[in-house]
């Protein structure tokens, strides 16, 4: 199972990647600007989401809408 970026770039364990288009957060009165770089990213079960941390937080973000920095 490959998990691969919304430009077809494979991801793996410890990359790091961008937000293409700003997201709300769902739960939360936060949103993620366009740009945003998360380090570090891990692989879920599913191939079309990561989970990243934002401060204390663990997103789960889904790759359509991140590219590889």
């Amino acid at each position: 199972m490959d998990t691969k970026d919304s430009n077809g770039t494979a991801l793996n364990d410890g990359d790091s990647v961008q937000v293409i288009k700003d997201l709300k957060v769902k739960g939360s009165s936060k949103s993620l600007k366009r740009g945003k770089v998360f380090k570090n990213i891990r692989l879920t079960n599913k191939s079309e989401e990561i989970e990243c941390r934002d401060g204390k937080t663990t997103l789960v973000l889904k790759t359509c809408f991140l590219k590889k920095a």
